[in-house]
């Protein structure tokens, strides 16, 4: 019989604190979240799928509209009835007296992209267990990207942010109040984070901020050494070296350009689409076009040629595709501005379009302009606008019928009655969650998602394409 020492046993493992998350708003506050969760990890937490097997809860909020603020309020209420132990984050942040008075419980409050305030947070209300076995984790430290690293996103895609902030003064906005002013990331750091990404397995990356054509103006478009050369902190210098990376397969990822306003310079970048260095696709916020309301919303570039410069986009790279939303109801705006915005889309012939009734928003100067409009004809408005634009939108995607181009697999079903496979991917036209789809019939069982694969148009409506795997 053999006798063991008890002090010779190993020690338990600790216990691992747990941590749920709770993401609202737009991709910059995914990708906030995404950075919380990593650097938790690393401090030595799991994460939780579920309220019951979480230790604290964090949410993070939105709170660019009062409806975006009403969601995060009743999310917030979610998971203090479900499970007690709340920490709140994101762009309610600033308005923690509030959150206090409705919801006194929380552990703690912290504004938007405080990283290192969240997880002093989130180590008090749970504190981390170390050891050996988590400090000798690596590659997991600091908030820069790796392969470790916590993506709330499928593994093909990815958003890249390259900045903080914004320096306008728009008079229905107040993401300067919630983030701050214009804050762009080092040029070297956010070219490390997505060549990590791509190696990773990205194959689209999505760059993202509040003003991508501003990127580095707060730098004065400083040079950093990326790779033995220098490269400017500047949206041009930026999107010609992202269109050099490869995967390890030696594939070139999609990279698609969100928040682009549309500076002169940004004439610079169509050209790289042209040439297949960038996703021929330009997410531009023109929010009206209507002088007068232009005006009234304190909106930046709002004097340039824009058709002038669509039509000149388009002789360069006629494949681009142009998104953007539009505000209705703002207030002041009469029906003969609504009509020009009409009479503006038909010449402009936007591929994707998006449309929001004005809503007013705590802190914003344009909730005290007068000319209020009736909600009854805010609602008019939006039908017809709606109307406008699928009517263009079905007109674009009928005409590549026929067509073959390049998708990205993001999810392949299971075989049906016929053992017929079906898929669900994106144009080049179309980004994640935003914009249309290519509905697949009768693909391979292969075919994975992240898969780009040249695909034969066969169908459309207003919205997405139909079509099949091309054999040539």
């Amino acid at each position: 019989m053999t006798t063991t020492n008890p002090d010779s046993n190993p020690a338990p493992f600790p216990s691992v604190p747990k941590v749920g998350m709770v993401s609202l708003g737009c991709p910059k506050a995914l990708v906030d979240s995404e950075r919380i969760l990593t650097r938790l990890r690393a401090d030595g937490y799991a994460m939780s799928a579920d309220y019951a097997g979480a230790d604290v809860v964090l949410v993070n909020t939105c709170g660019f509209l009062d409806s975006a603020k009403e969601e995060s309020l009743a999310a917030i209420g979610e998971a203090i009835a479900e499970n007690g132990r709340v920490i709140v984050t994101g762009c309610m942040g600033n308005e923690a007296e509030a959150i206090r008075a409705r919801f006194p419980q929380v552990l703690a409050v912290t504004g938007a992209h405080q990283y290192e305030d969240v997880v002093t947070a989130v180590h008090e209300a749970a504190p981390p267990s170390r050891g050996p076995f988590v400090d000798l984790i690596p590659g997991l430290g600091g908030f820069g990207a790796s392969e470790s690293d916590i993506k709330l996103t499928p593994r093909h895609y990815s958003y890249l942010k390259i900045s903080e902030g914004c320096n306008h003064a728009c008079a229905f906005c107040i993401i300067p109040q919630l983030r701050g002013g214009l804050v762009s990331r080092r040029i070297d750091a956010v070219l490390r984070e997505a060549e990590k990404l791509v190696a990773a397995g990205t194959r689209e990356l999505l760059v993202i901020s509040q003003d991508t054509s501003a990127y580095g103006v707060d730098t004065r478009h400083e040079s950093r050494d990326w790779h033995g050369a220098p490269v400017r902190a500047h949206m041009t210098d930026l999107a010609r070296e992202l269109g050099q990376l490869r995967t390890p397969q030696g594939a070139a990822p999609w990279v698609r350009l969100h928040y682009v306003y549309p500076y002169p310079h940004v004439d610079a970048v169509i050209p790289l689409m042209a040439e297949g260095l960038l996703t021929p696709y330009l997410d531009i916020p023109f929010q009206h076009a209507a002088p007068n309301v232009l005006r009234a919303m304190k909106r930046p570039a709002n004097e340039a040629k824009v058709l002038e410069r669509l039509k000149s986009w388009r002789e360069i790279c006629p494949d681009i595709a142009i998104r953007s939303s539009f505000v209705v109801g703002f207030p002041g705006e009469t029906e003969a501005d609504f009509q020009y915005l009409l009479d503006w889309l038909d010449e402009a012939q936007l591929d994707r379009v998006g449309a929001f009734r004005f809503e007013p928003v705590a802190g914003a100067p344009a909730n005290d302009l007068p000319g209020a409009v009736p909600e009854e004809v805010k609602e008019e408005r939006y039908a017809r606008i709606m109307a406008k634009t699928e009517a263009i939108s079905a007109a674009k995607l009928a005409a590549k019928v026929g067509r073959t181009i390049p998708v990205i697999i993001d999810d392949v079903g299971e075989p049906d009655e016929d053992g017929d496979i079906g898929a669900t991917a994106r144009s080049q036209a179309d980004a994640p969650e935003i914009d249309g789809q290519v509905l697949l019939r009768n693909v391979p069982e292969t075919l994975a998602p992240g898969d780009i694969v040249n695909v034969m148009v066969e169908d459309a409506d207003e919205h997405d394409l139909f079509g099949v795997i091309s054999g040539g």
